[in-house]
């Protein structure tokens, strides 16, 4: 099969069932001519049927169509089948009278390799020599030629027929590929498999859509990860996938994960259909000639666009800048921008529109979870400004990177930053300092007041021992983030942001191999990223110059402590006489003060009473022994 690509535009609908009884008919008279040893007439494919299709799709000589004919009469036609039976004393289509109608060039018919077999028009079945073997006609084939058009029930839940009316129109952006794809098909032979890469499924069927449209065909689908890893069962399943798309007069989209683009890169290079695969990053097929090609992440511009078609010109421009915000933070594909003001609906006429943005910047966190999910752990945390005990120096700076984070839409597209220069235009935030010095706490602050969703990333899920792995999952981590507008907190950064070290051998060089990429990406990464380390000693230097924020949390002295206690306790938790003062003697950080005070909490619980200075000394030494601390003299005295 040279190629089975067709443009149907214009073309004249045959009448199949009419055009295969002309067919048929021709087939009884040449048998009724052999049974009375009379000279055979020419069999004649350009009736009006589905036949000459079938014959230009497969390569099919006059002699194998009339075969092909035969056998579809046998089952479909009872005077057929009793002439076949009169002849040969056999019913059905036997290798002996094709022997007898068309000579020794049946075997050549009858190879396996021929297009009769090689595409399983028909097969052989039966056993013993090949001249008593019957031919049977495959019922997708049957159909066919019947005029019906459906999936082969073999491909039944792995090709899925895509309805052009699911899909939505790609953004007037993509003209350009989507033309470049098209010129393509028109003038190439054999077509040329297409890499479509990008982020935006729905955009990226959107633009396999038009050009299936374009050229009248339909639009199949496949995931990849529904291909066999088998050889023998991948090869069978390409070659009815390749029929199928003959048959339909139909394109194939095969829509990989980072998983399995190996397997649609294989099942690719054994298709001559028209094929796309897409793809975060499509794979090198085989199959030539190949077509590589991208679509653009949207801009903030093309997003804002979205948003505004999304929301109906009146809402949109009602919200004003809450518009830029949202496509400045957040982003999200068309169909995430549609699912989030579906989410919100109607604007009640009351609803301010303080009200309406946020409500629609929290439909948008929403959707931006389902990327994330699975990747980090998410932080529910309710903390606020007055929860942090710190210097007021330290507060101000966080309060300036909440802001950047706030304002980094308007400097980076609006003041014309990100033209500039596509780098470094996130804030990232290294927090150091002692364990228990609120590190952990602030990034929750500021994740609350941003109205964000707080990640927390787990490094014993990311580092991994096989070569590129450890990248691979942070890149995973990196784009689902700055996708779903979400701030990543990398607690202990040290232990995956450490020193370069000289290369003594192999794993060291994979090793700064690996602390360089991560490097790249957090200086490409253009959300907020806070870090958190008790050792800024052990963090690369490269790696701390591009940090926008390096913020040092100091261990409290005896005022903060004295704050800490009085704000540590809920204001539901019955307190009896206690002295923050004479506590703030205790020389321990914000986080033991706070697991001291839920301790004492509890066992106040058990005595059926409020909180009292003798619960909080119990859980002090218990809080001592476990960090393997002994309770100075000084520190005693605090409860005397």
């Amino acid at each position: 099969m040279t190629t089975h690509f067709e443009n149907t535009h214009g073309m004249t609908v045959p009448q199949p069932r009419e055009g295969l009884d002309a067919l048929l008919l021709q087939v009884t008279a040449r048998l009724e001519a052999l049974a009375g040893d009379q000279r055979l007439t020419a069999f004649d494919t350009s009736e009006t049927s589905a036949l000459p299709r079938l014959c230009k799709i497969f390569g099919l000589s006059d002699a194998e169509a009339e075969l092909l004919v035969l056998a579809v009469g046998c089952e479909l036609s009872d005077t057929l089948a009793q002439q076949v039976t009169a002849i040969t004393g056999s019913p059905g289509v036997g290798v002996a009278i094709a022997l007898r109608l068309f000579g020794r060039d049946v075997w050549d018919m009858l190879c396996p390799e021929a297009p009769l077999r090689h595409w399983h028009l028909i097969d052989l079945t039966g056993q013993g020599p090949l001249r008593q073997r019957e031919i049977r006609v495959d019922e997708r084939i049957v159909q066919a030629l019947l005029g019906n058009t459906y999936i082969d029930a073999r491909l039944t839940g792995l090709l899925e027929r895509i309805g052009f009316d699911e899909l939505a129109t790609p953004s007037a952006s993509f003209g350009t590929v989507i033309e470049t794809i098209s010129r393509s098909w028109s003038n190439s032979d054999p077509l040329p498999v297409i890499l479509l890469g990008g982020k935006d499924r729905r955009s990226q069927r959107g633009v396999a859509a038009e050009v299936a449209s374009e050229f009248g065909l339909d639009l199949f689908r496949l995931h990849a990860r529904d291909i066999p890893t088998d050889w023998s069962q991948s090869k069978s399943l390409a070659l009815f996938v390749d029929r199928e798309l003959a048959l339909s007069g139909a394109a194939l989209i095969i829509e990989t994960s980072p998983d399995d683009v190996s397997k649609a890169a294989a099942l690719a290079d054994r298709l001559t259909g028209p094929t796309i695969i897409i793809a975060d990053d499509p794979p090198l097929t085989d199959r030539t000639p190949r077509l590589r090609l991208d679509l653009a992440p949207h801009t903030i511009g093309s997003q804002r666009d979205i948003w505004r078609m999304a929301l109906g010109r009146k809402t949109a421009d009602r919200l004003g800048p809450a518009v830029d915000a949202l496509a400045g933070q957040f982003s999200l594909d068309p169909a995430s921008i549609n699912s989030s003001v579906a989410m919100v609906g109607t604007p009640d006429p009351n609803m301010t529109t303080h009200d309406l943005g946020a409500a629609l910047w929290h439909a948008a966190r929403l959707q931006g979870r389902r990327a994330l999910n699975g990747l980090a752990d998410r932080v529910e945390s309710a903390a606020e400004w007055q929860d942090l005990i710190l210097p007021d120096s330290l507060i101000s700076a966080l309060k300036d990177v909440a802001a950047q984070v706030r304002d980094a839409w308007r400097v980076n597209n609006d003041w014309g930053w990100a033209d500039k220069s596509p780098r470094g235009l996130g804030t990232a935030a290294l927090f150091a300092g002692p364990s228990g010095t609120g590190k952990t706490l602030a990034a929750e602050v500021l994740a609350n007041d941003l109205s964000l969703d707080l990640y927390r990333v787990d490094l014993s899920q990311i580092i991994s021992k096989y070569i590129g792995e450890t990248e691979k999952n942070l890149s995973r981590i990196f784009a689902a983030a700055e996708d779903g507008g979400a701030v990543l907190l990398f607690d202990e950064a040290d232990a995956l942001f450490g020193k370069r070290s000289e290369v003594k051998d192999s794993h060291d060089r994979y090793a700064n191999v690996e602390v360089s990429y991560l490097l790249q990406k957090m200086e490409s990464y253009r959300g907020l990223a806070i870090l958190t380390t008790n050792q800024k000693s052990a963090l690369d230097t490269a790696f701390l110059r591009r940090l926008r924020y390096v913020l040092t949390f100091p261990f409290p002295d005896t005022g903060a402590r004295a704050d800490i206690w009085r704000r540590i306790f809920p204001n539901e938790t019955p307190l009896e006489a206690l002295d923050y003062d004479a506590l703030a003697g205790l020389s321990i950080s914000g986080g033991s003060i706070r697991s001291i005070a839920l301790n004492a909490s509890y066992l106040a619980a058990g005595s059926h009473g409020p909180v009292t200075m003798a619960h909080i000394r119990r859980a002090t030494f218990r809080e001592y022994a476990k960090l393997g601390k002994p309770v100075t003299a000084i520190e005693k005295g605090s409860f005397s």
